[in-house]
Order: structure tokens, then C-alpha cells, then sequence
């Protein structure tokens, strides 16, 4: 390990970052580096454009990427290597704002149904039914699960925040089925390699995208059931601030986005053709 990458993941450990977002920023630097065959301590501001316009032109990265790999570059020229140009140079994409797919509650049944791996469908069943993450879901350890309160505990999640989302009674049941059929001793949801891990976020949505034809050609992940969690809450008269808190969002702008995919929401709206009916 080089020092500068040594310094780097210090600096971001004394910020308390998540080790998700330390491994993500060490791999787009490395990257960074390899492009032009050099340390960054020896690259600038120019360096950096011309990087950037690699990745849009000849990689093709997605503007979520490509964000990503702009919030290295600025932490490790602003806080490790404390450069005396501004990395304000180092412009984030304007991402386009696309609405979630949202599925209809039959649709989110017969997708459930689909998946043939029993575990992965009750992940499935823990991300409609609680509103996670992918990430939080497989986390999830035999403690969390409090049946006495009905609540489930995510500890950490995004932005390492911790916070409680409800218990399904229906989720209890296939979790108790679960643990029966497992018996996992730290590990909700462990490893089906029989390692001492939990199972990983790639199984899990290989098993849910293997089950997305049952709803045609909607490209259905393992994010869609959050999706879906929050428009169907909103759907049946559960308020935004509710909403915001079960999904961890720090923002309520964040949360309002599912105001326009709900469906109740846009057909409760009379479109002001409907006064024209006698129209020839």
C-alpha cells in the first residue's frame, strides 16, 4: 500500500466513513492514477478534466458513477492532499431525475413468487416489507428482529445511522420459517457457501432478476421493492414525514419523490378535459 493511499483511508476513517464508501473512493483514485501512470500527488485540475471527459466519452459511465468518482477526487484533493487550487474546478454531473418503477401490489406478489431461492425470497419479502436496502437487508443479524416490539433494528445504515422499521406479521411468520430451516447464529441471512458471513448483495439480486419476467420487460432490482414499500404507504393515507423516517431519508425532498408515482395521488386529479365530454 502506497502512503498516499495509507493517508487517504486515515482520513477517511477519522471522518467515520462507511467502509463501503472508503473501498468505493480508494477503487476510483486508484483508477484516477492508472489513467495517466502517475501518482496524484503529481496531477492537477487539468489532469482531472481530462479524466472526466474519458469517462463520459470512452467509458460511458453512468452520471451516478461519474458523481461517485468526482466525490473521490474532491475528498482526496481537498482533505488529503489540502491542494492550493479549489476542487470546486472538479464539477459534479447534473443527473437526470427519473421516477422509480413502482409495481402494483399483484405485480410485487407475483415477482415474490418467482424467486426460487427461499432465502433470497424472503430478503425480498424484508425489502418490501420493511423498506430496506439491499445492503441493510443482508446485514441484518438474529438480534435485530425484535417480535415483541414488532419493530426491526438497522444498525448503520446509509450514513451510518441507525433507526427502527416495523415487523410485518406476515414477514414474522417466513422469517420464523427461515430461522427454522437455517437456524443462522449471528447472520440473519447467512452465506449459502457456508462461510461465517452474511449472504451477498450479488446473490440476492442475481435471484430477483432471474424472477423479473413474471411482469414483462420492467427492469425490476432489488431496489424496486423499497420503491414500491414507500408508494404503496403514501398510497394508503400514510403521511410523508412517516415515510421519511421508515426509509432513513435525510431529506423530505428526497421522499417526495414517490409523491409522483403514486397512483392514488394522479387519478385522484380530474384533468380538465373531463368538462369538455360533449366535444365532437
Amino acid at each position: 500500500m502506497t502512503p498516499l493511499r495509507q493517508r487517504m483511508i486515515e482520513d477517511m476513517n477519522v471522518r467515520n466513513l462507511a467502509a463501503t464508501t472508503i473501498d468505493s473512493y480508494v477503487r476510483e483514485v486508484a483508477a484516477f492514477a492508472r489513467y495517466f501512470k502517475r501518482s496524484p500527488e503529481q496531477l492537477g485540475p487539468e489532469e482531472v478534466r481530462e479524466y472526466q471527459v474519458h469517462l463520459v466519452n470512452e467509458r460511458k459511465f453512468s452520471w451516478g458513477g461519474f458523481n461517485k468518482a468526482v466525490c473521490a477526487l474532491r475528498f482526496l484533493y481537498s482533505n488529503t492532499l489540502d491542494t492550493d487550487w479549489s476542487v470546486e474546478r472538479i464539477p459534479y454531473a447534473k443527473r437526470p431525475k427519473k421516477l422509480p418503477l413502482v409495481l402494483s401490489q399483484e405485480e410485487v406478489r407475483a415477482v415474490l413468487e418467482a424467486i426460487e431461492d427461499p432465502q433470497s425470497r424472503v430478503i425480498a419479502m424484508t425489502l418490501y416489507g420493511a423498506g430496506l436496502r439491499i445492503g441493510e437487508a443482508v446485514h441484518l443479524r438474529v438480534g435485530d428482529v425484535d417480535s415483541k416490539r414488532m419493530m426491526i433494528h438497522v444498525v448503520e445504515g446509509k450514513g451510518r445511522k441507525d433507526r427502527l422499521v416495523m415487523l410485518s406479521q406476515v414477514l414474522l411468520t417466513h422469517l420464523r420459517r427461515h430461522y427454522r430451516r437455517h437456524r443462522p447464529r449471528r447472520w440473519l441471512f447467512p452465506s449459502p457457501l457456508g462461510l461465517d458471513t452474511h449472504v451477498s448483495q450479488r446473490h440476492v439480486s442475481t435471484a430477483i432478476m432471474a424472477a423479473r419476467h413474471v411482469v414483462g420487460n420492467k427492469l425490476v432490482t432489488s431496489h424496486t421493492f423499497r420503491h414500491c414499500f414507500a408508494t404503496h404507504l403514501l398510497e394508503a393515507g400514510t403521511d410523508l414525514r412517516t415515510v421519511q423516517a421508515l426509509l432513513g431519508h435525510s431529506s423530505i425532498t428526497t421522499t417526495a419523490i414517490y409523491l409522483h408515482v403514486s397512483r392514488k395521488r394522479i387519478t385522484g386529479v380530474q384533468s380538465p378535459l373531463e368538462a369538455l365530454r360533449n366535444l365532437s
